[in-house]
This record gives structure tokens, sequence and C-alpha cells, in this order.
């Protein structure tokens, strides 16, 4: 029997293990957040990053990548990667992911998707929600062991986008980091 993992972050760009096929599509009623805290990848301890989690949204959509894994080895292999890649999202559900808008019936159903939840006792890296402009700012300040927080921000906007898909979060997040940076280099020529 398969095991599938929906990817809706670093995951559509970066996978990491092996895999036997890769479904674009979509959760429904989750919405893709900017809550939680990568002090590992995206962001250090003292500096906490900001990368995607899911947070329930009745009516809503995520849209991602399923990554289908049939031979055990691969399996095994995935689920270590995994244990190890997404030790700060606390949760794992098993959700039906649709490919087509129009679809009733799931394309395929438990698929596994790794979240951080708002508790603070089980995810101490949760930052929760702020206005955009924070969000912006620590985004495009925090950098970690696998880079700036930016490059994780922008690697998701384009990831999407070459998949056909929208995520106004994601999207007015990059523009306001990318405006940021903007007058950043306007400082520094003035500086100059």
């Amino acid at each position: 029997m398969a095991m599938w993992v929906f990817g809706y972050g670093s995951l559509i760009w970066k996978t990491g293990f092996p895999f036997d096929d890769r479904l674009p599509g979509f959760i429904k009623n989750y919405r893709r957040v900017f809550h939680q805290g990568s002090t590992d990848h995206r962001g250090t301890p003292e500096f906490p990053g900001r990368t995607v989690t899911l947070e329930p949204a009745d009516g809503e959509i995520c849209w991602g990548v399923a990554y289908k894994i049939t031979k055990e080895e691969d399996k095994r292999d995935a689920l270590t990667h995994l244990e190890v890649r997404e030790k700060q999202y606390d949760q794992k559900e098993y959700l039906d992911f649709f490919t087509d808008i129009n679809d009733s019936e799931p394309a395929v159903s438990g698929v596994m998707v790794y979240i951080a939840s708002p508790d603070k006792k089980s995810n101490k890296n949760y930052l929760g929600p702020a206005p955009l402009e924070d969000i912006a700012k620590q985004i495009d300040k925090a950098e970690g062991p696998s880079g700036p927080n930016r490059d994780y921000l922008f690697h998701l906007e384009t990831a999407l986008v070459q998949l056909g898909f929208k995520d106004k979060h994601v999207t007015d997040l990059a523009t306001q980091v990318r405006l940021i940076l903007a007058e950043t280099q306007e400082d520094d020529t003035i500086d100059v």
C-alpha cells in the first residue's frame, strides 16, 4: 500500500526523499500561514525565522503537492527524513487530497500532513499571527543553517506560481519583503 505525503511549504520544491509520483493539488478547510517559528532551518533560537503551517479555515483550500511512495525502503527513508526535517511540527494529520476544484471525491484519502499547532506546550516554536509588515520584517532579517528566511518565502512563491496556484498570503508577504529589500538598498546607496 502506498504512503502519501502532502507538501505545502519547502517540500514543494525540495523534497529530500525518493518518491514514485508527484501530484499537484490541494487539501480542503485549511489555509497556509507563516505562524511557525524556525530555529533550526531558517532562523536561530535567538532570532527565529518564520515558516508555514496550516490552520483550520472552513471553506478555504491550501494548494501544494502530494508525493506517492510505494517501496517499503523508500517509505522508511522518507519517514526518517521527515521526522528530522519536520521535528518542530508537533502534529500529523491524514487528510483528503484533491486534484480538481470541481471534484467532490478526493483523488487520495489519508495523505500525511505535518502541522505545527498553536499549542505552546507541544510546540514551543509557534509564533502565531502578527501584522503582515511585522512578519515581513522578521522574514527579511532571519537566517539559519538552511539560509535566509526570505529565500524560503521566495522559493515558495515561485514554486506555487510554477504550479499555477495562487496564495494571496504568500504573494502579499513576498511583495512586502521585496519592498523592505528595496528600501534597504536605497538606504545603503544614500549612506555611501
